[in-house]
């Protein structure tokens, strides 16, 4: 959006634009992307909508640069004087707006990743580099097993925190293919067609409809996380897999056995997460479950085909082994018309006719064709591992360690089945369930418990025990918590699944809980067997969010901490492999943040080349939804899984938690005092509801989820932490990811000494990183406004300077005079959306107010519920972590 009015706002812009300091090719995609939307909003918007987006637009430019409360009244009063039809259509243009900065964002960051391609093929941060710096430690043998040994394990979540339609991420990608195209053009003719097309599809972006018009259903999510695997993940995994073993292997890599072992797994609770979600049924989690394995089926028949179509060697240059041969006999023994219409258009290619029938089988695995499907991916492994050693024997070792080795890298990887879907229900729903069945009243909801029981045993039947069988106890409080899953089990009939039953900590108290419940529950049988049976494996879940919501941000990320390194030392005594699952959120005040660092900054042993979390939301799209993206994210999370069990990192974070033990009890006690002052006044949960775009939330078509567990907004306790979080962002105050914290240095009050905790403690310099992001998306001037929207002083007040508290801590703590001085790509990105974000906030608090100034026996006016969620969905975009 460009072409101010007037040469003051011409002036007011062009200085605001010019201290961004953005990279020359960001700022020409930036400025060519918003001379179209401008274009767009003057032909295809009503008449006038241009001149008053860009009044907004210079108003809350003029009053992030003077920061005076006259300017930002200013603009207040501008958003104020638009009627509502016009004030929706302003919200939606900068909400278009939004999206296509953050596509020319994600535009330039790939292209930096492919600038050091260009210049280096090892990144410094990725796996490659973390090998050879643990080599040096522990030594080359040790640190190739601790290599193969590697597990990282994204767990994908319908958390309802994307706010934007599918429609509108197939138009924004479609508009990604496109600025590719635009980077490559050499005349000004091609340029012209690639502009008229852009315009086009930011003119059909415009058009689109940005809110759903009902909430997605259950399988409708599993659906959207079947795109990002379809277009990225399924190529992106053994790509990685490829650049690391080429950092380790140099030019050897690609013609012998690579050294790198497949260390993806995936996990999905998309369409087994029922824990208050009522429209996860047994019957949709079956269906999940056929979706994901219809789709990777497809995946690797498609690949099995493009494979051995090039397999073209003739066997005079690549003779066949014995078991080749046998295969190939086997093989047509069982499908002797394909095997004969592909030996006369392959007639002298023996590997190629193998690969071919192969993928036959592949396609009546998921045709269900009995007489030809694999029983299991280690079938499919088997007959692959038999082809590879064929090409190896004839002196074919680029084809054996090419494109093959990429194929059974994604067998390995996905199996048959994609994802494991893993099952989570709260432990009420469990102890409820066991009461009405020992009383012989079974409820529908028991009844449903139990078919969910019997749906995990349909899906192991059919795609074998690793496509699901991890059942997620929630609110897990005592051992009996645990072993009624099992119990559960033996009611739900004799044919009983494999179930490895995980416990969920998320309470302050459950943490400090968790290690006496594991103690327990190891010593009953169900539990004793199955870790016998696994190699004495266990995987232990920890919540960030409700711990957060429970005690606070500071006591929530110390307790975790210590609860991480005591289940950690408990699991060592007893000679238990364990896995922690961090149940980590995208936004900051559910444990969001960079992974690699946090991974970098947990207790000793707890990591230990096994790092597993859950990946929601707007997350999952940033993450995963570019090829490159992607590729750069898993590699820096597996450098920093193998790095974090290093002998100088272990010892860092051991030595630096004992020095600064003295800081973190007084921490602890004050950001938990202040914090409860807080949320434990009375009054506060209604006030909370007021204040923030919270109940309204609710209305947005944005996941199955309902927002509450069913309680009213009079009680806290059972509100989801995901709207907790999700409307204090929304209030630009991010009140969930660092009230307490201000005070929690201020009690410590030694400048130096905090200085050097932000130097030589990684939990500590993560925490205060954490929250200075938070901090610089947030707005004072802003949230004061939000705030009055309640009649309670004190509690706007305390927030009040608690934020401003806590800012001052930060910036003294971390250097540099301003929030994020030290990450200027990160302030830099904040800078550049933070007046745009304000225009939205100030449309959304202008329907707010109308929506609390309604009477109570009136209806709430449409209009101003469609303005403020339009205005919800801009804010999501533009801030980026939001939920």
């Amino acid at each position: 959006m460009s072409h101010p009015l007037h040469a003051e706002a011409t002036d007011v812009v062009g200085r605001y634009e010019a201290e961004q300091e953005l990279p020359e090719h960001l700022r020409a995609d930036v400025r060519v992307l918003g001379e179209l939307l401008g274009q767009v909003l003057r032909e295809s918007g009503s008449p006038g909508l241009f001149e008053d987006v860009e009044r907004l637009r210079v108003a809350t430019i003029q009053a992030y640069t003077d920061e005076t409360d006259d300017a930002f009244a200013r603009a207040a009063e501008i958003a104020d004087s638009f009627t509502i039809a016009r004030a929706d259509e302003v919200a939606r243009a900068f909400t278009a707006y939004f999206h296509l900065v953050n596509l020319a964002e994600e535009h330039q960051r790939v292209r930096v990743l492919l600038e050091r391609e260009g210049t280096r093929s090892d990144p410094a941060d990725g796996v490659g580099a973390a090998f050879r710096d643990l080599a040096g430690q522990v030594g080359r043998e040790e640190a190739l097993q601790r290599l193969r040994a590697m597990r990282f394990h994204p767990v994908f979540t319908a958390h309802p925190t994307e706010a934007r339609r599918r429609a509108v991420s197939s138009s924004i990608r479609r508009l990604g293919d496109l600025l590719d195209q635009h980077d490559g053009v050499q005349t000004a003719a091609a340029d012209g067609r690639v502009q008229r097309a852009m315009l086009e599809e930011i003119d059909t972006l415009w058009r689109t409809a940005p809110l759903r018009a009902e909430k997605p259903s259950s399988l409708d999510e599993v659906r959207s996380v079947m795109a990002v695997f379809d277009e990225t993940l399924f190529t992106t995994v053994p790509a990685v897999y490829r650049r690391i073993d080429e950092a380790l292997q140099g030019d050897a890599a690609g013609a012998g056995e690579p050294l790198v072992q497949p260390f993806v797994r995936l996990g999905t609770w998309v369409g087994g997460d029922r824990d208050g979600n009522p429209f996860v049924t047994a019957s949709v989690t079956k269906q999940a479950a056929a979706i994901a394995s219809e789709h990777v089926l497809l995946g690797l028949e498609r690949a099995a085909a493009r494979v051995g179509r090039g397999l073209t060697l003739d066997a005079t240059s690549t003779p066949p082994s014995d078991a080749l041969l046998a295969l190939w006999r086997r093989l047509r023994a069982a499908d002797e018309d394909a095997a004969d219409e592909i030996a006369k258009r392959s007639p002298d290619e023996p590997h190629r006719r193998v690969l071919l029938l192969l993928t036959r089988r592949i396609a009546a695995t998921r045709t269900r064709d009995a007489d030809l499907a694999y029983r299991d991916p280690a079938e499919l492994l088997a007959d692959l591992a038999v082809v590879q050693e064929s090409l190896a024997a004839g002196h074919a070792s680029r084809q054996a360690y090419g494109h093959l080795q990429g194929l059974i890298w994604q067998v390995r990887t996905f199996g048959f089945h994609l994802a494991e879907l893993e099952v989570r229900q709260h432990s009420a729903v469990h102890r409820r369930a066991i009461a009405e069945l020992d009383a012989g009243t079974p409820s529908e909801q028991t009844e449903e418990v139990l078919a969910t029981i019997r749906a995990v045993a349909s899906i192991q039947h059919r795609y074998g025990t690793g496509a699901a069988g991890r059942y997620i106890v929630s609110f897990t409080q005592s051992a009996e918590d645990l072993l009624n899953v099992h119990r559960l089990a033996a009611a739900a009939g004799d044919d009983a699944p494999v179930l490895d039953v995980i416990p969920l900590f998320e309470t302050f108290a459950d943490l400090q809980a968790a290690p006496r419940i594991l103690a327990e529950v190891v010593q009953h049988p169900e539990f004793a067997q199955r870790l016998e049976a696994t190699g004495r494996r266990m995987e232990v879940m920890l919540g960030y969010s409700d711990s957060s919501k429970d005690v606070g941000p500071v006591a929530a990320t110390l307790a975790l901490y210590e609860a991480q390194r005591e289940i950690a030392a408990w699991a060592a005594e007893n000679d238990i492999e364990l896995t922690l699952f961090h149940g980590r959120g995208g936004a900051l005040g559910r444990g969001g943040g960079p992974a690699n660092s946090a991974i970098l900054a947990q207790p000793p042993h707890s990591v230990d080349g096994r790092f597993k979390l859950t990946e929601q939301g707007e997350v999952i799209f940033a993450r995963y939804g570019s090829r490159d993206i992607a590729m750069r994210h898993i590699d820096q999370v597996g450098a920093a899984v193998l790095m974090a069990s290093a002998p100088t990192i272990e010892q860092r974070n051991e030595q630096a938690a004992e020095r600064f033990a003295d800081v973190a009890a007084t921490m602890d006690a004050a950001s938990r005092e202040r914090f409860f002052s807080l949320v434990k006044a009375p009054g506060f949960a209604p006030w909370f509801a007021t204040v923030t775009p919270m109940e309204e939330i609710g209305l947005l078509a944005l996941g199955s989820r309902p927002a509450r567990r069913g309680l009213s907004v009079e009680s806290l306790e059972d509100l989801r932490a995901i709207p907790w979080v999700f409307a204090w962002t929304q209030a630009r105050i991010n009140l969930a990811g660092w009230f307490g914290l201000g005070s929690a240095l201020e009690a410590v009050g030694d400048e130096p000494r905090l200085q050097a905790a932000y130097r030589e403690w990684p939990l500590f310099r993560t925490m205060i990183d954490n929250v200075g992001m938070g901090l610089a998306k947030a707005d004072g001037r802003l949230a004061r406004r939000y705030l009055a929207l309640g009649d309670r002083d004190d509690l706007a007040q305390a927030v009040l300077d608690e934020m401003a508290l806590t800012r001052d801590w930060v910036v003294r703590i971390a250097g540099g005079g301003q929030l994020l001085a030290g990450k200027p790509v990160l302030q830099r990105a904040v800078k550049l959306r933070s007046p745009y974000v304000d225009a939205l906030s100030l449309l959304q608090l202008r329907a707010l107010r109308g929506l609390r100034d309604t009477p109570e026996d009136r209806p709430a006016d449409p209009d101003l519920q469609r303005l403020l969620l339009l205005a919800v969905g801009g804010v999501a975009a533009g801030l980026q972590n939001t939920g």
